[in-house]
This record gives C-alpha cells, structure tokens and sequence, in this order.
C-alpha cells in the first residue's frame, strides 16, 4: 500500500512538471507561428490543442477516481462518519451546473455539434461522471444512515436495565 502510494506520487510530480515545461514551451511555439502568419488545416490539431486533450482526460481519469476511494472506504465500514455530506452536495451542484453550461453552449447548427462535443468530451465526462458517483455517495448517506438508526436503538435496548423499580414492587 505505501510503496504504491509513493510511487503514484512519484509518476504524478514526474507528469505535472512535464506538463508545466511543455505547456510553456508550446504556447512560445504558437505564438512565432502566429507570427509567420501559418496557415494550418481547420480539421487538423496542433500540439497545444493535443496538450489541452491530453490533460482533459488526465484530469477526467482523476476526477473520477477520486470517488471510488470514498465510496469504497464508505462500503466496507458501512458508514459515511466522519465525511461532509455538504462537501458532495456543492460538488454535485457545480458539476451540474458545469456539465449544463457545456451543454446549453452547445452550437445551434448540426455540423458543428459533433465536434463541439468531441473537444468538451473530456470535461462532460469529467462533471457528469463525477455528478453520476456523487448520486452513489448520497445512496450511501441515506443507507448508512438508517442503519445508524437502527443500531443506535439496538444499543439503547441492550442498555436499558431488564428490571425497573423491583425492589418498590
């Protein structure tokens, strides 16, 4: 388990400063290219878009695998103690709100819906998957919190003396 978590670390500084010098460098790219007036194909993706895809899928992978720890730790213990239901709550209304903005941007015509989505592609499924594993979070808040309910009353039965006022009677 540490091992592994240290060596995801490891990969994740390796890949962020990747990305922080080649970004820089591209943009310094584009700009000279702007400047020599390139005239580049309209169906075609230059390195700073690829970049930005790249990352998008990244962060979409990440985003996403975010959740399963939570919602695995949540399953095995059987409860959500301990974590802020008001933390998946503003999570879920701003990734639903992303996703609608993305959505309701999207262009009027046909032709260009196609390839809108496919460069939102990332981020969609960034904020909605996420929104759609947070639902189970809140499964989880509902279920174990029942459950809670009903061991707690188990408990308070258990405690409660058998006997009450015998030596009265």
């Amino acid at each position: 388990g540490s091992k592994n978590l240290k060596n995801f670390c490891i990969t994740w500084i390796v890949v962020c400063i990747a990305l922080c010098v080649i970004l820089p460098y591209q943009l310094l790219l584009r700009n000279q290219d702007q400047s020599t007036i390139f005239e580049r194909s309209n169906n075609s993706l230059d390195m700073i878009e690829m970049s930005g895809f790249i990352c998008g899928y990244i962060s979409c992978v990440f985003y996403l695998g975010s959740r399963f720890p939570q919602l695995y730790k949540n399953f095995r213990r059987r409860s959500t103690e301990g974590t802020s239901y008001l933390l998946f709550a503003l999570a879920m209304l701003g990734n639903c709100t992303y996703g609608l903005s993305l959505i309701l941007k999207m262009p009027a015509t046909e032709s260009f819906r196609a390839l809108y989505l496919l460069h939102h592609l990332p981020w969609l499924i960034g904020s909605l998957g996420v929104l759609f594993l947070d639902i189970f979070v809140t499964v989880q808040f509902i279920l174990y919190r029942q459950h809670k309910e009903r061991q707690s009353g188990l408990v308070a039965l258990e405690v409660e003396p058998l006997l009450v006022n015998e030596e009265t009677a």
